[in-house]
């Protein structure tokens, strides 16, 4: 099954994102990062369970949660990067 990832800096920024989506009934679980992603300073993630990254994304900043990048997992494991 694939599934969004979004990399916050810290777990506070992630757990005020996690609040924000809540609200916007967005599902997403709070999560550490992938270790090989960790080398890049993204600590903490939240996975979306969602078809639609780019309304996540959007309610987070209109909210001010300052996030750091967007990934699609492929069902082969596969991550891929995405621009929104």
């Amino acid at each position: 099954m694939s599934y969004y990832l979004i990399t916050f800096r810290s777990v506070t920024h992630a757990q005020r994102g996690e609040k924000v989506l809540q609200r916007e009934n967005l599902r997403c679980t709070l999560q550490r990062t992938p270790r090989w992603m960790e080398e890049k300073g993204c600590g903490y993630s939240l996975r979306l369970w969602t078809n639609e990254p780019g309304q996540a994304v959007a309610a987070l900043r209109m909210a001010g949660v300052p996030l750091r990048k967007v990934y699609l997992q492929m069902q082969d494991g596969e991550m891929e990067e995405l621009r929104l």
